[in-house]
């Protein structure tokens, strides 16, 4: 089986039948988007077609594929459906928790039906990370009682929380110890909030979670209580290349459809062949540091590099299609329109400050 040069090896999944999936996807992702939709249906044929078990070990019904393979298949789907693909790493970070922990009957409990989408589980783990560490009072305290955990707080920012029958979150003791827990949605004390109105990405129903006296039996603890729970285990961090992907994703979808435009237009070519190359390049960087072949000696192979030009060229190349299709491109549900909000939304989610501040100083032609 032949496979693309950036890659390795060939994608377990790059079948007729997965290039029947993204052409689903990419059919329905104009109206997820317009209609603020859950992606029900997006995520049965993600289910159909054995996505959903990507991260799932063996032992349970996945695949699990590594980590190179796993960056291919969400920058593929990304191209085809970034609200589904995004809602996925939120699905895919909670199941490499639960997979990574050492809970093994929790994991025989929740893996196979996760795996085939009878369950669906997100994370909730911003305020433990990069979101409100500065404020004096935790966002979710938690009190420890014999075996059993109470949690007080909110969650902020949990992607498709009611939807959710679990929530990988956690939050923190009175000596400062943190817990990180696969909490059941339906438990006393459990209130969803009416999601946020986003620039994009409405249809990941993107809202808080919360927590007044809500008890946990020991069972749904994942790690903890330990300083700083999120270092422990298994999941994908801030900055990873996992975000990357998406952004290269978009990326390719807006330059495919430059390129398409410069079909009848020989003025538009000059243009899309940098845009072209640059993707290209940074497609090989992506899969490079993938494979963890980054060293002192490559800085372009950081992940804090590669997110840094792939927001960078997900937002000139969005732009640059909207130039193209002029008028066309900016009514509302036209790819270009779409494009570019989708863009906007890589300057904020998981970004590090360095990330904004190179950002920044883009913006204001400060770039060496």
């Amino acid at each position: 089986m032949t496979h693309p040069e950036f890659l390795s090896q060939p994608a377990p999944f790059d079948t007729p039948d997965f290039d029947t999936l993204l052409a689903d996807l990419s059919r329905h992702a104009a109206q997820v988007d317009q209609n603020a939709t859950w992606p029900e249906w997006q995520f049965s044929r993600l289910a159909d077609e054995g996505v959903l078990g990507w991260v799932i070990p063996n032992e349970y019904g996945g695949s699990e594929i590594d980590s190179e393979m796993l960056i291919f298949g969400y920058e593929r789907l990304a191209t085809a459906c970034l609200t589904t693909t995004f809602i996925l790493t939120q699905r895919n970070g909670a199941c490499q928790r639960i997979a990574g922990c050492g809970n093994v009957e929790l994991k025989a409990e929740l893996l196979p039906n996760l795996c085939t989408g009878r369950l669906f589980a997100t994370v909730g783990v911003s305020h433990l990370t990069t979101s409100r560490q500065h404020l004096t009072q935790p966002a979710v305290q938690v009190e420890m009682a014999d075996d059993m955990f109470v949690l007080n707080g909110q969650i902020p920012w949990v992607t498709g929380a009611k939807p959710a029958d679990y929530v990988v979150t956690g939050g923190t003791c009175e000596d400062g110890r943190q817990v990180l827990i696969a909490l059941p949605t339906d438990l006393d004390g459990v209130s969803m909030e009416e999601p946020s109105s986003l620039l994009a990405l409405d249809g990941s129903l993107t809202g808080s979670i919360g927590l007044d006296n809500v008890t946990v039996d020991q069972h749904y603890l994942l790690a903890g209580p330990v300083e700083g729970v999120m270092s422990h285990g298994q999941g994908g961090g801030t900055g990873s290349v996992a975000t990357s992907s998406l952004a290269v994703g978009l990326a390719g979808r807006s330059i495919a459809l430059l390129m398409h435009e410069s079909d009848g237009r020989p003025d538009l070519r000059d243009i899309v062949e940098p845009f072209a190359a640059e993707w290209s390049n940074l497609r090989f960087n992506l899969y490079s540091a993938a494979r963890g072949e980054a060293t002192p000696d490559t800085p372009h192979l950081t992940s804090e590099s590669i997110r840094q030009r792939a927001n960078s060229l997900a937002l000139r190349s969005t732009q640059a299609l909207l130039a193209a299709t002029k008028g066309a491109g900016f009514v509302s549900g036209h790819p270009a329109e779409r494009g570019i909000r989708e863009a906007m939304f890589f300057l904020v989610w998981s970004c590090p400050q360095p990330i904004v501040t190179a950002a920044l100083r883009e913006f204001a032609c400060l770039v060496d």
